[in-house]
């Protein structure tokens, strides 16, 4: 039933009703700070592309189908070029679905609080694909590229700053490598404090806290922990119990993440170097332990996902990967005393 009458709101000033509706719902639990965040700024976002002067009721579908082309040219702002603007900066297709999910929600509050008459969202038709839904053509490094920044995280800063108390590359060491192995959200890296690292029976476990208020202990790999503990020993003093600190002491922040990742990547060596975000390491994550034929289940609990069938959008293809499976195949193993290789091309 449509309202009986529309408060011309303009597109600012509805933006801003909506944003603190939605902020107002972490207090009840209903949403995670994180997510409403990403409302937030998405509906920001929003409203420098629509214009914030213009009035909510008067925009069309066409007017949607503008603002949301206009997401899909947008520079993606977290990643550094390491080619031409056009092709390093486009958005990816994960995030033209999550900003036209934020728009459409705005929408949907606006229909039913009468401030739009009709949501034009019925009406946008730009698909994905026309707007420009590249899909990076890989998200996941691949095993060269993950092992040169691993290792380049892990190597000693070629110039370190000569104050010992503005060292930062173990705790860098720490945080490409936490990323890169147990591929947490970097929401949830940021949030990390000491007390949430624990050690049961000589492993160490992350208790990591996740969306919706769900917790999952990650035990750590052998490396990872030994730097974790390397990390511990140069930490600063601080009462703050956020594990990772700027060297003033203060809890790390998600853009201070990836500055740390672009930091490290300025010492792989430039034939193993590819810009990756932190979710971009998430995915690194989820391809390597999936093709190295770890259990599926014990892989969803690692992210931290409820649903097995999320792991598909965090699996990417790897070069070579078929005829690697074909070359070993598990019914072949161990018979007629070969490993099952494929034949030859002749």
């Amino acid at each position: 039933m449509l309202p009986a009458q529309v408060n011309r709101l303009t597109v600012e000033e509805a933006a801003d009703r909506y944003v603190d509706l939605v902020r107002a719902k972490t207090v009840t639990g209903a949403l995670s700070p994180a997510t409403a965040e990403v409302y937030a700024r998405d509906v920001t976002t929003f409203v420098r592309l629509a214009g914030p002067g213009r009035v909510l009721d008067d925009l069309t579908g066409e007017d949607v189908d503008a603002v949301l082309l206009a997401f899909a040219r947008k520079p993606d702002e977290r990643r550094r070029a390491d080619g031409p603007r056009e092709q390093a900066h486009v958005q990816s297709a994960a995030s033209q679905a999550r900003f036209r999910r934020s728009v459409s929600a705005l929408f949907k509050h606006a229909a039913s609080v009468g401030w739009v008459q009709l949501n034009p969202m019925a009406t946008a038709s730009v698909t994905a694909r026309e707007r420009g839904g590249l899909r990076a053509e890989r998200r996941a490094l691949t095993k060269e590229q993950a092992e040169g920044l691993i290792g380049a995280a892990r190597s000693p800063a070629p110039a370190p700053p000569r104050r010992s108390d503005q060292r930062t590359d173990v705790r860098d060491a720490l945080i490409v490598l936490l990323l890169a192995t147990l591929g947490p959200r970097v929401s949830e890296l940021v949030r990390a404090n000491v007390e949430d690292f624990y050690t049961n029976d000589g492993v160490r476990y992350w208790r990591i806290f996740g969306k919706g208020g769900k917790t999952r202990d990650v035990p750590l790999p052998r490396d990872v922990a030994e730097v974790f503990d390397a990390y511990l020993a140069v930490r600063a003093q601080e009462r703050d119990k956020a594990l990772l600190l700027s060297w003033r002491g203060r809890r790390l922040a998600r853009g201070d993440v990836q500055a740390v990742i672009d930091r490290v990547q300025q010492r792989v060596d430039p034939g193993r170097r590819r810009s990756v975000t932190p979710h971009g390491l998430r995915h690194t994550t989820a391809t390597h332990l999936l093709a190295d034929g770890t259990d599926m289940d014990a892989v969803r609990r690692v992210l931290g996902h409820s649903d097995l069938s999320t792991l598909g959008r965090y699996r990417d293809e790897l070069p070579g990967e078929l005829e690697v499976a074909m070359r070993s195949h598990p019914l072949l193993r161990d018979m007629n005393g070969h490993d099952g290789e494929t034949a030859p091309n002749r």
